[in-house]
């Protein structure tokens, strides 16, 4: 297949906007997926955290990784290995283009892990060309985003599953479970914490595109920026332009847990405390931040990062904590650990040694138990561990959190559908601008 610029691909497609990709007589004449059959796959995005989930989509017997795409042919290479690195026998095409791979009729799904900036665009475009999806969290770059993917899942009627892999982590169903039948009676607070030793990106200076990357793809739906040297791959984190900060990098993993464990949706009210602290340089988003929701019914959750700093909380770097009338649960990679009011421990989980915190994610053998979970939606119709419509929520969440961080001040919130009540400026963060031709539609 060859790559195409945008220019040919919109007027291949007639689409004035990014959302108008493919629509034409063929994007919904795919059959639902038999149980015995195949499952074929295309990556968008496979220099980190892609290459890793295609070594895990690789070792499921269900699957057949198609196409391997980046913008980066670099990374095309990183992936079309990992890909080999299965039980399966895999041989997909690279290309840097991934519309291009929405084109086919027999692809089923596209498994997306590029910067967030593309992950609901992307998302969106999979949808109208009748492709289930599967996005690494956050599943948006921003509040509207979310709610538009929510619309895109229901309209077209396909399985989207978030990567937020915990929600399939045996150990942790199980203390969420325990949480839920009250063994530590009402539980009213969570705490969420991230912390970690990362260095500085110092400051960028203008540079030359380099040849192997399509720097204007990269960008995508994004206003179009100069490169920088210090951008590309993984800065671009942060920098609101492109990504969200930690909050939303891995606190959105933490927060899905305290908010499916308190079982709350829309908070009344976040605050925001924190700033760029440790090191002087590019970096726009807090590298120490604590984020505070408090919810209706008396219950309240909160975030700690400490992104330059590995001290941790309850001999973890990461983890979150549950608070009740009858003792603390805490849980732990895959593991939990119950106390009661004394401080005793009186139950516990031994912690799967594959989960290892790392750039690229924890092991492979927890993250398939996500991915078999995705399948298992496509080819029996079972509601995904992740469904889009509820984990949306806990994405939700953590932008407020950003957006509390941006203007300085507590942000209220409508606690029916989470928009902002009552702030102009809080609400100018809703949605970002998009380049011309490029915003996702419906």
């Amino acid at each position: 297949m060859k790559n195409i610029n945008r220019k040919t691909f919109l007027a291949m497609s007639g689409a004035a906007g990014l959302g108008l990709g493919l629509t034409g007589p063929s994007a919904f004449a795919r059959q639902p997926v038999s149980a015995n059959s195949k499952i074929s796959l295309a990556f968008m995005g496979v220099n980190s955290r892609g290459s890793a989930l295609a070594r895990g989509f690789s070792g499921l017997e269900r699957s057949e990784i198609r196409y391997i795409c980046d913008p980066d042919e670099n990374a095309i290479q990183k992936g079309i290995e990992a890909a080999g690195q299965g039980n399966t026998s895999q041989s997909p095409e690279g290309m840097t283009d991934f519309r291009r791979a929405l084109e086919d009729p027999t692809l089923d799904a596209i498994v997306i892990a590029c910067p967030i900036h593309w992950h609901t665009p992307a998302a969106i475009l999979a949808l109208q060309a009748g492709k289930h999806v599967y996005v690494e969290k956050p599943c948006s770059q921003n509040l509207f985003e979310g709610q538009l993917l929510v619309q895109a899942a229901n309209k077209y009627n396909k399985v989207v599953q978030m990567g937020n892999q915990r929600r399939s982590w045996p150990n942790v169903q199980k203390g969420i479970q325990l949480l839920k039948e009250g063994v530590i009676g009402r539980a009213y607070y969570a705490k969420c914490w991230y912390a970690t030793k990362r260095g500085s990106i110092g400051f960028g200076k203008p540079a030359s595109v380099p040849s192997n990357l399509d720097f204007d793809l990269w960008q995508g739906p994004a206003p179009r920026r100069d490169f920088q040297d210090n951008l590309v791959h993984y800065n671009w984190h942060w920098f609101w332009h492109w990504g969200a900060g930690e909050l939303l990098n891995n606190g959105t993993h933490f927060v899905d847990l305290a908010r499916w464990g308190l079982d709350v949706d829309y908070p009344i009210s976040v605050s925001s405390h924190g700033g760029r602290y440790h090191f002087h340089d590019d970096q726009q988003t807090p590298d120490t931040q604590i984020v505070s929701w408090d919810f209706k019914g008396g219950k309240t959750i909160t975030w700690e990062a400490k992104s330059c700093n590995p001290r941790g909380h309850e001999g973890s770097a990461t983890g979150v904590s549950f608070h009740g009338e009858n003792g603390t649960l805490i849980i732990d990679g895959n593991g939990y650990t119950l106390y009661d009011m004394d401080n005793n421990v009186v139950q516990d989980s031994e912690s799967d040694p594959a989960d290892v915190v790392d750039r690229t994610g924890p092991g492979q053998s927890l993250d398939q138990g996500h991915q078999n979970n995705f399948f298992d939606a496509i080819q029996n119709g079972i509601t995904p561990n992740s469904v889009i419509q509820d984990v949306n929520t806990s994405v939700h969440l953590c932008h407020l959190g950003n957006v509390a961080h941006r203007v300085g001040r507590t942000v209220h919130c409508d606690t029916h559908d989470g928009t902002i009540v009552g702030d102009r400026e809080a609400m100018q963060y809703w949605k970002r601008t998009y380049e011309p031709g490029w915003e996702p539609t419906l």
